[in-house]
């Protein structure tokens, strides 16, 4: 049986989590990609994980569907299309729906990426009322009246990327005039600031079951800005909480494969969405996830889309407790030095490193996630015993940057 999936850059949810999975599953897999040499280069390098080495990579412009459609007619039956790419949901939901394969709603993807449709679509169902205000290109902002503060953002982006909270109309001027400068044709959206806790929901389906794995609850960074800093894993969030955005999921139309949901909860116990991510959570976390429940978490999302449907019981464990943290560029420049990947195992607690950015690479200080060096996360039997593995770690090793 052949996986198409398709994919932009490489990640370590692909590379480390389900290429693996869909070796030990026994599928070929081909991957489809508008950057061949990135994942060829990534998949035969000397470190690369078991059951990568090999894979068939082919070029394809998998922005369009159209495109995707045809070069999987010409190369072979599909017997799934996958992908756990933010920006490919709707064209593999689309392709796969082409072929008669399992298959997420295509009209839920398209908005569930698109957070203005997403807005509308939540009001229209009685759930929530976020104000939220679109900024199309050529839109002067000065035209509109929004919400101060309010949070500035790409439409159709993802994690922290270009997401900043302004408090006046001079600020969303700025914010919107250098936004425009990198991004001229996208669109931005300008909605209320939500305040409270951030949390994540970590949800499983097969369009008939499924199953809550937990969450993670989030520190940010200080505003303006929104960088993911640390998670820590939540194995049973409040069930008002989950029920809440159960309900917000199931008006949305999610309910097949990974989804990864962001949300604030407010004082008086109400779950606000931030954004659906309709795939896995990433930044090693997803890898993370499955080490903590001991499951075959990359295994489970592939066969739901091979058309298997999930167990009754996952059999997760809910007794051991992890935390990611992300190290974190201060300022732009040259990455001089680092540890390498690895990972260590001792006092019941499993530690694990992963760079983000090679030594050598200049990077311009975005205040985003695109400032991670690298990320470290760790699991074991209590909280104690897991930050002081980390902070062990993070003493014992240094990062440094040349301007």
């Amino acid at each position: 049986m052949r996986l198409y999936l398709l994919a932009l850059n490489p990640t370590d949810s692909v590379t480390e989590g389900f290429l693996p999975a869909a070796a030990r599953l026994g599928l070929d897999v081909t991957v489809l990609t508008d950057s061949p040499d990135a994942h060829r280069a990534a998949y035969d390098a000397a470190d690369a994980p078991p059951g990568t080495a090999g894979v068939d990579v082919l070029p394809c412009d998998v922005r369009d569907f159209r495109e995707v459609v045809a070069l999987v007619a010409r190369h072979g039956t599909p017997a799934a299309v996958f992908t756990n790419s933010d920006h490919l949901q709707t064209q593999a939901a689309l392709a796969a729906g082409y072929f008669g394969l399992p298959a997420k709603d295509w009209r839920a993807t398209l908005r569930t990426k698109n957070k203005a449709e997403l807005r509308r679509h939540l009001a229209t169902a009685g759930l929530d009322t976020v104000r939220a205000l679109e900024i199309p290109p050529g839109q002067d902002p000065a035209d509109l009246d929004p919400p101060f503060p309010c949070v500035v953002k790409p439409r159709e982006g993802v994690a922290s990327e270009d997401v900043a909270l302004v408090e006046d109309a001079a600020g969303l001027a700025a914010r919107c005039s250098e936004f425009r400068r990198r991004r001229p044709r996208d669109t931005l959206l300008v909605e209320e600031y939500l305040t409270g806790g951030l949390h994540t929901l970590e949800t499983l389906g097969d369009g008939v079951r499924r199953h809550v794995l937990g969450g993670f609850r989030t520190r940010l960074s200080p505003p303006p800005h929104f960088v993911e800093e640390a998670l820590e894993f939540d194995p049973e969030p409040p069930r008002p909480v989950v029920d809440q955005v159960l309900a917000q999921l199931d008006a949305l139309g999610v309910g097949m494969g990974a989804c990864h949901t962001e949300f604030v909860v407010q004082p008086d116990g109400r779950a606000r969405l931030i954004e659906v991510n309709y795939r896995a959570i990433g930044d090693q976390c997803d890898l993370m996830l499955a080490g903590l429940l001991e499951i075959p978490y990359f295994e489970h999302v592939l066969k739901v889309h091979l058309g298997e449907p999930l167990p009754a019981e996952l059999g997760s464990r809910t007794d051991r407790f992890g935390t990611n943290r992300a190290i974190c560029a201060d300022r732009a420049g040259t990455l001089t030095a680092a540890p390498p990947a690895q990972e260590h195992r001792g006092g019941g607690v499993h530690l694990v490193y992963r760079p983000v950015r090679g030594i050598g690479e200049y990077h311009e200080h975005h205040r985003t996630n695109r400032d991670y060096l690298g990320l470290v996360w760790a699991v074991g039997p209590d909280r104690s015993a897991v930050h002081g593995a980390v902070d062990d770690f993070l003493a014992a090793n240094r990062w440094e940057i040349t301007p």
